[in-house]
């Protein structure tokens, strides 16, 4: 019998869905634009404020996990709620709250990955560190490489502990924002 994801564990989720590099596909930023438009046509123009590709599946040629990243931005507090169940309503799973940031899955089953899988980052307007992150290794591809090389060097490492493959990559992306920022990128 299959387990429903609110009855399984962290470790069991970590077993079900690992991390799992692939080479870049140029597909991602079409997955992303469909999901853009679906996503607009849920939740309406005048509640974005901003929706962004972000993640290493923005990033030209370097391996990343086969999931796109979405960052949406709002403008008032209460419309985190309001697009959140929005979302629910719509086939997303709320991963994480907090008060001003909401994480959102797709693509997610009891069996695993699905075909297409996203992540959508909802947030207030202005708080979008990942695309300065983005934009600086778009414009520096000898970083990009750098990053490629730490994430398939923890890889197998973390490939069922996604927290600690996360943090693992944090001092390094923190100051490629930082340098992004100083440099009035």
């Amino acid at each position: 019998m299959i387990k429903k994801f609110e009855e399984m564990s962290l470790e069991e989720l970590w077993q079900l869905f690992p991390i799992f590099l692939v080479e870049h596909k140029s597909e991602w930023k079409d997955w992303y634009e469909l999901e853009k438009t679906s996503l607009k046509k849920i939740l309406g123009a005048n509640v974005i404020k901003r929706i962004e590709h972000i993640g290493s599946t923005a990033i030209p040629n370097i391996w990343a996990k086969n999931i796109v990243d979405i960052l949406l931005e709002v403008g008032r507090i209460e419309d985190l709620a309001r697009v959140r169940d929005l979302l629910v309503k719509n086939g997303w799973l709320v991963m994480s709250e907090s008060p001003n940031r909401i994480s959102l899955n797709k693509g997610y089953t009891e069996q695993g990955f699905a075909e297409k899988v996203f992540h959508l980052h909802l947030r207030m307007t202005g708080d979008h560190n990942e695309i300065y992150f983005r934009d600086y290794l778009c414009q520096h591809p000898d970083i990009a490489q750098a990053y490629q090389e730490l994430k398939l060097s923890l890889w197998k490492q973390f490939e069922h502990n996604r927290d600690a493959y996360t943090d693992a990559k944090t001092d390094f992306i923190n100051h490629y924002v930082s340098e992004a920022k100083s440099s009035n990128f």
